[in-house]
Formats: structure tokens, sequence, C-alpha cells
């Protein structure tokens, strides 16, 4: 469909003009554009060649009324609209809304690639005043999130400074996803330096910048799940893996993901993987209390570590006051 310059423009205003208000008449929208009647019922009809459903009734309270469709079309935002649209976004993403932090990101990097420069500066001056309570991801700068979010969309390296044993190192990286747990969010990427896969938290590091550099995407694992392992077991010094006799369903919904990672084991088992630093008992405990069956897989250490806490468990059952 081929429009002129000004006809396009016409349309899209007659497009903003019926996302701002329920009903329109036609004669309303034809003083509102300077054109006729008929005009106005040419572009919407241009309208719904482009998909948008455009309904239209005769009589008192009748006029042109914006429908919803089969697919989202695309929403036409003045200035006020966008800002304020970007700092809800950037407070969801950065503050971390349980559950809507990585939608939200994938929303602003849309917005942020149509933004025009002069309402930038504006979205980061209120992104500012927004806080929150209660229990979130841990807080990351806006900033930071953006940057890497651009460079994940373009392909292109990314470096920044981060904390590894003790001491500040500048790593390389083929960003590939950015990834939100319940408490924090993590970047997925290609380390160039290491010449492997690897997780870094956002809220650690410092003096992030995209740089220039175009790559190719590399052959991935799932980047949600290898955070995620990560997170839960590959991260710490002692791992265990279990067997637990109910769905994946019920336990997935009583451990926390940050916490394990469960996998199906048909439709009434699933495995448990999970981890820590100081001993195994307080993952073995945890597993206890879930109240399901199960069975220690790895490593061979806990099972003999089982049978001595059950031993104790039944002795301190059996003892009279």
């Amino acid at each position: 469909m081929d429009l002129g310059a000004s006809t396009t423009e016409r349309v899209l205003t007659l497009l903003g003009l019926l996302q701002q208000r329920q009903v329109w008449t036609g004669p309303e929208l034809a003083a509102r554009l300077g054109i006729t009647p008929r005009t106005v019922r040419r572009d919407v009809e241009r309208l719904r060649t482009l998909g948008y459903q455009v309904h239209a009734s005769q009589g008192v309270g009748g006029g042109y009324q914006l429908g919803q469709g089969q697919d989202l079309p695309p929403l036409l935002l003045d200035d006020e609209e966008a800002i304020a649209t970007a700092v809800s976004l950037l407070a969801g993403a950065g503050n971390a809304v349980t559950g809507a932090g990585d939608a939200s990101l994938r929303a602003l990097t849309k917005l942020d690639q149509v933004l025009p420069a002069r309402l930038r500066h504006e979205v980061r001056a209120l992104t500012g005043s927004v806080e929150s309570f209660g229990r979130g991801r841990t807080p990351v700068d806006p900033d930071v999130l953006m940057t890497l979010a651009r460079a994940c969309r373009d392909e292109v390296e990314a470096g920044f400074a981060y904390p590894s044993r003790g001491e500040v190192r500048r790593r390389h990286v083929e960003p590939y996803r950015l990834v939100a747990s319940d408490r924090r969010w993590y970047l997925f990427a290609y380390d160039l330096d290491r010449d492997g896969w690897r997780s870094f938290r956002v809220d650690r590091m410092t003096d992030v910048a995209a740089r220039t550099w175009r790559f190719r995407p590399r052959p991935a694992p799932d980047a949600a799940a290898y955070v995620q392992e990560g997170v839960a077991s590959r991260v710490y010094s002692h791992q265990a893996r279990f067997l637990v006799h109910a769905p994946a369903e019920t336990v997935g919904a009583q451990i926390s993901a940050s916490a394990a990672v469960v996998r199906p084991r048909g439709a009434d088992r699933c495995e448990v993987l999970s981890g820590a630093d100081h001993g195994l008992d307080v993952v073995l405990i945890h597993i206890l209390l879930l109240g399901h069956a199960f069975e220690v897989l790895e490593p061979p250490e806990l099972r003999v570590r089982s049978r001595e806490l059950a031993a104790t468990l039944l002795s301190a059952g059996a003892a009279e006051g």
C-alpha cells in the first residue's frame, strides 16, 4: 500500500486520535484533521487495510471506534506518554517487579530503538525518582541494564569490570541474553578471555560499555537453564542430586528457582539439583521438609550422612522425658 507523505502523516494522526478516545464522530475527526468526512472514511479504510479494527456505527452515540484485533498493532505515543511508559518499564526492570522484569526490559529495548534522543535525559531524570520497597531483586542501574540489553539486541561485544577471586578484572564478552531470577539480574554471555559461556551478576558490574565490534552469535545452551543451574548449584563447593517421589510441578512450587533446579523424571517423580558452600546438611534437611519420599543420588557420602541423621532422629524420638 503506497501512501504519499502527507497522506501517511494524516493517517497516523487519525490513528493517534482513535487511540486517545473511545468514540469519535465523522464530523469531529474531519474537523480535527482539516479534511472532509469522505476523506475520513477513506483513511479509516486505509487503517483497516493495515490491520487495525476500526468499527463504524450510526445513530446517536455512534461514530468510529478502534477495536481489538487478533494481533497487537503498533501504538502511537506522544512525548509525555513515551516518557511515562519508559519510566514505568525501567522501574519494572531495574527494581524487578516479580515476574515482569524481563518482559519490561524486552519492551523497553523496543521503545529505546525509536525513542527520540531529546527524551532520553527526561527518562533518566524521572527514573531516579522511582523507588520500591519489599522483597524484590537486587536493584541495578537501569542505564547498565539498557546498555547490556542494547548490546544483546545489536550483537556487539561488551566490556565491564567484574570482581573475581578477590580482585576486579576487566571482562570482554559476547552478550547473549539478560536473565532475571527471583532475586537478581544476570548476563549470559560468551567470555572471550576464558573462551567459554559464563553468567555474570549485573549488580556486581562496573564501568559497563558496549563496544563497536559486531559478532556472529554462536550455538548456545539455554540461557535461563544455564543461569539457574549456576545459581542453584554450580557456584557452590558442594553439590547434591536427589530423586524426589513427587511431580516436578509440585516440587517446583515448593522450592525457589534460585535454590534448586527441578527436572521431571516421568509423571510422578523429579530430580532436584542443589548445592551449598559449607556442607550439605542444610540441603538434605530442606529436601526432607518438602514432605515427599526421596533418594540421595549424589554424592555417595551424603547417603551415609542421611543414615547418621536418621539414627539421631530415631534416638531423639525414642527418648523419654
